[in-house]
């Protein structure tokens, strides 16, 4: 997207509405500042008694507003969005979240909203209950029904003590999603494709914007203990870096530390509920979604708060299913999006996968053997089948991960070029 009037920077509204998640909206603030925007803050009345206006005076780029009345302009609402590239609302209530979806404008935030063409993202945060509740839902479906971006909420601790959905998606996932709605993905990273020696991206997934998970999943107990798999994230991580060779926009949202060549947009998480949010706020920019990570399929339903300690007695650990993230991301796919999941198994493999391939709605199902030698978790081997939706199967004998990437490469590749 080109800053309108000639502009270098572009220009974002920043909406604070009136939750707890407020005082996120100063990191978000701070970061789109660093990357280069002109980030115009406008606060509700009663999104000051979670943050002050003087906090967004000192960090924004100009100063926070928060009236219709109280400036020169007779008409502040009309210059914010005639001017805006994009608003971004963090947090967006449920109150607010209504207001919007009914066209109501009764103060600068609101006024704002309705009287802008630009790109609109909103960051809702609330509580479990007010999350689920159908109005919430309903109002959120014709939001996106116009056109709105929906940064959805994670699961985790709530203001209120208790654990749920309703959680504000992180600063780095929401800055990440206003950056890429802009064209400037990675701006607080790197991004880019394959160099052919003359700083052009080459190859043939040029102008392609690929978004990899990887790695497993940690799902806390206490603070100092968790549930988790083998996956070491290879895999991903491999096929995060043959996109990039063959000229894509990555993103990789892992969960380990391993080094990533320039040129990757990397999101670090940690729990499920980590990589739900991130992969969910990813993917709606994206053409091809490869889910490689191991997420944990089963989490405590709540962490102790302090380290358990043995002469205490054993604890009764509850456990609950983890989101089905990739069902979901199969759900609320673009069209013409491609989307590849991976499915380890240690018996019944092909079964399994074709079963999964169908349930998941995804276009293609990658499968390995995790009991067999030199293949999957933390080896720099594999050997893998992949399924296609469309009746396709093809072996990949055991070889690198780095090859075995390739081969999910050319699978995606025969896809995005499918008539």
């Amino acid at each position: 997207m080109t800053p309108q009037d000639g502009r270098a920077q572009p220009f974002v509204v920043l909406g604070v509405s009136a939750g707890i998640a407020a005082f996120k909206a100063v990191e978000v603030c701070r970061r789109l500042v660093d990357a280069g925007i002109h980030v115009a803050p406008v606060l509700t009345d009663r999104a000051t008694r979670f943050v002050g206006k003087a906090t967004f005076d000192a960090l924004g780029s100009e100063p926070a507003q928060m009236s219709l009345w109280d400036e020169a302009s007779p008409i502040p609402h009309t210059r914010l969005g005639q001017r805006a590239d994009l608003i971004v609302v963090v947090p967006a209530t449920a109150d607010l979240l209504a207001r919007y979806a009914n066209g109501l404008a009764d103060d600068l935030l609101t006024t704002t909203l309705v009287a802008t063409a630009a790109p609109v993202v909103v960051c809702p945060a609330m509580h479990t209950e007010m999350w689920e509740h159908a109005s919430v839902q309903d109002n959120l479906a014709v939001l996106r029904s116009r056109g709105v971006t929906v940064v959805p909420p994670a699961e985790g601790r709530l203001a209120g003590g208790d654990v749920g959905t309703g959680r504000m998606a992180e600063p780095s996932v929401i800055v990440a999603t206003v950056l890429e709605l802009l064209g400037r993905a990675g701006a607080e990273g790197h991004t880019g494709g394959g160099d052919g020696g003359d700083g052009l991206a080459t190859g043939d997934l040029v102008g392609v914007r690929v978004v990899v998970s990887a790695g497993g999943t940690r799902e806390p107990i206490d603070p100092v203990r968790f549930i988790t798999n083998r996956s070491s994230g290879k895999q991903g991580h491999a096929l995060a870096e043959a996109a990039l060779r063959r000229g894509a926009d990555v993103v990789l949202v892992t969960t380990t530390d391993r080094a990533v060549s320039d040129g990757v947009t990397v999101d670090r998480v940690d729990s499920a509920a980590e990589m739900e949010a991130a992969m969910f706020a990813r993917s709606q920019t994206a053409d091809v979604v490869i889910m490689a990570a191991a997420v944990a399929d089963f989490r405590p339903k709540a962490a102790w708060d302090s380290k358990l300690h043995k002469v205490d007695g054993v604890p009764e650990l509850l456990l609950e299913a983890t989101p089905d993230i990739l069902s979901e991301l199969g759900r609320r796919r673009r069209k013409g999006q491609v989307l590849a999941g991976f499915a380890a198994e240690t018996e019944q493999v092909s079964e399994r996968a074709v079963a999964k391939l169908a349930a998941k709605g995804v276009d293609l199902m990658v499968a390995n053997d995790v009991s067999a030698a030199g293949v999957g978790f933390d080896h720099d081997t594999n050997e893998v089948t992949i399924f296609g939706a469309d009746g396709s199967v093809n072996g990949v004998p055991l070889r690198t991960k780095d090859a075995v990437a390739d081969a999910i490469l050319d699978r995606v590749c025969a896809l995005l070029s499918a008539p």
